[in-house]
This record gives structure tokens, sequence and C-alpha cells, in this order.
């Protein structure tokens, strides 16, 4: 038996489907990952799946190169003859879902792992390209068997849409987290915040750089970190000045990426997502597998990662004064950090541990067990 991953990107591979691929091995398949580019194609071999480049422009509208796309991926489908396609991220569930229909796979699944830009932003681009993902989705559905959903508000829109069918829909809690791999650390004796995510106003950077301004003009001695890459060519995208004011206010300690984020959390005692709408943020659950209290905002996807008053804060979306308060309500009642990083790792531990949510997708995507 053969399945493909339909993969954006080498890295999501091997960092978020890693345990899935290496769970599907050991049952004895065969599988397949397709990537855009060679970048780290041995950590996607040490899984034990074996690596096909098909080039694809991740964020590129150009139709000529998407057709492309999908005709790389139909001769692959053809020579390879799997038995289950599976692809996730915009491009991969339209694209590989039509690709593998016109190869005649008779499996083809395909995983929303949120909505993204073009649906939570109001900006001209995003209005113009909107009804456009809208028909590319209603086609990419219409040719998978089956839509594999990580947050019930992602379900619930898509279906009011009409994009697609609930009795084509299936739910899972997210990717999952390793709880060995990210496993649970005491928390430093001093509150430290911390944020991980690319600089997008989407992920609600911005308003986090607002909260540690108004938190370090009252609390100056404590820390808080923001990891993540700036990338200026995306159209979300704060700029390098714009971040820059706030480390040289002392607000904010700012680091690019790193191989290794588990030292980052190690170092906080609280992390924070104020994101205005995620699939289910795989940062919080790596936080929580790490014992941490999470602060995010009650925006679909960021609310199942928090239990509110329980395992963290639940703040409103684009409020940095509400964040704020809730960072510095922390800060003030420090017993309460140790008390929710406590009942956050059980949270985690009970609704995101990878083995729990691949056995349910496995069980989704038909594959015995």
């Amino acid at each position: 038996m053969k399945i493909i991953f339909i993969s954006p990107k080498n890295r999501t591979a091997y960092n978020f489907r890693g345990d899935l691929i290496k769970e599907i091995v050991a049952l004895g398949w065969e599988v397949v990952v397709t990537g855009p580019n060679n970048i780290d194609v041995d950590k996607i071999e040490a899984l034990g799946a074996r690596f096909v480049k098909i080039p694809m422009e991740k964020t590129g509208v150009s139709a000529k190169s998407d057709l492309k796309y999908i005709l790389a991926l139909r001769r692959l489908f053809k020579e390879e003859k799997p038995d289950i396609t599976f692809g996730y991220t915009i491009k991969p569930v339209v694209y590989g879902a039509i690709a593998a229909k016109l190869a005649k796979v008779k499996n083809r699944y395909s995983m929303v792992e949120g909505l993204g830009y073009v649906f939570t932003a109001n900006t001209r681009k995003a209005r113009i390209l909107r009804p456009i993902v809208k028909t590319l989705y209603r086609i990419g559905f219409g040719c998978a068997k089956k839509v594999v959903f990580i947050n019930p508000d992602d379900l619930k829109d898509l279906t009011a849409m009409k994009l697609l069918k609930k009795d084509k829909c299936c739910l899972v809690n997210g990717a999952g987290v390793n709880l060995q791999h990210f496993a649970r650390e005491p928390l430093p004796q001093d509150p430290v915040f911390f944020m991980l995510s690319r600089a997008l106003i989407s992920k609600g950077v911005r308003v986090y750089l607002e909260a540690t301004q108004i938190v370090h003009k009252q609390y100056p001695q404590v820390r808080m970190m923001l990891l993540g890459e700036i990338d200026e060519t995306m159209q979300d995208s704060l700029k390098k000045d714009e971040i820059q004011k706030y480390v040289d206010s002392g607000a904010v300690e700012y680091y690019p990426e790193h191989p290794d984020v588990r030292l980052f959390y190690k170092q906080c005692s609280v992390f924070v997502l104020p994101s205005y709408r995620e699939g289910v943020p795989r940062t919080s659950m790596e936080a929580m597998a790490m014992g941490r209290p999470v602060i995010t905002t009650d925006a679909p996807g960021c609310r199942e990662t928090v239990i509110d008053g329980k395992t963290g804060f639940s703040v409103p979306t684009g409020n940095s004064q509400a964040l704020a308060e809730a960072m510095c309500r922390l800060i003030e009642n420090p017993d309460l950090i140790q008390k929710f990083g406590e009942e956050s790792y059980n949270f985690c531990k009970e609704k995101f541990d990878v083995h729990k949510v691949n056995k349910d997708l496995l069980g989704h995507l038909g594959i015995n067990q």
C-alpha cells in the first residue's frame, strides 16, 4: 500500500507530519512526500519516506505555474499509482485533489489547516483574492473523497459558504504535538512572556508589541520575547523598523528564526498568541506540552487551545490593552502561572497528544492500525 503526501514546504513534512509519516511507515506502508525544492530532503528520508521534488509557487497567483504544478502531480500519480493522496494547505488541497482525480487515484484526502490571510485580512488584495480562492476550494473539495478539518469553526464556515457538504467533512484535534520532544520543563522563577510567530499582522504580532509597551511602562523589569522571521515581501508583514522601535524602547527582545524553539519555551513562563485566526496553532500546543499557560484570542482555532481562567486567558482580537491587562494580571499573581501551567499541560496531554490525534486521522484516512 502506498500514500503520497502533497506538501507545500519540505519543513512542514518533517516538522508537522513527521510523527504521522513514521506511524504509517511502521504499519508497512510506502510513503512518498512531494515538496517544492531539495531543502532538508535528508530529514524527510530519515522518517522512512521517499521524496519527490515537484516545484510549486507557494504564494504566487500565476495560472501557468499552477497548471504546471497540476500536470507534474498528475504525472507523478500516474507513475506511482498510490492508494491514497493526502494534501494540506491551499494549493496541495486544491491542485493535489484535481491532479489525483485526473490520475484516477481512488482515495483522495485533503486537510484544511486554517483559512489564512485571504479570509482574515481586509486589504484590497485579500478582497480580490477571496472569491477566487472560494471557487478554487469548491473545485478542490469536489475532487476530494473526504476533507479533514482541525477546528470546528473552519468546518462550519466553509460548509456555510456552500464550498462543500458536511457529510464530506471530518474533524481532528489539530496536528497534535509530540509530548516527548516538547517535554515538560520547570517554570522560571520570574514572569517571562514569549511569542513565536512570523512577523505578520494577522498573527497578532503588532498587538503583542503594543501590549509589551504597555506592560513595560508598568513593569520595566519583566522580560518579553518575540521570535520569528520578518519577510517584508509578504503583504501582511510588519516592517523591520516598526519592530525595532519596540526593541529600542526595551519593551521586547526580538530574535530571528531558530532551529530549536524549545530553548525559548524553556525561558518563558507564559506563551502569548493574539492571532486573528488559526487552524489550531502548533506553537500554543508546543507551549502547553512544556507546561506553559497560554494567553490567546477568542478567535477560530485559538480558542481551542485555552480554557479561560483555567489554563490561561482568552482576550478579544486586536485589543492590545486587554492583552496587556491579562499579562499584568499574571505578573501580579505569579501563583496563577504555576496553577495555569499545570492545567495547560494536562489539557494538552488529553486533547493534543500527537499519537491520539494520529490515531483519529488514520481512521479517517481508512488506514488500518
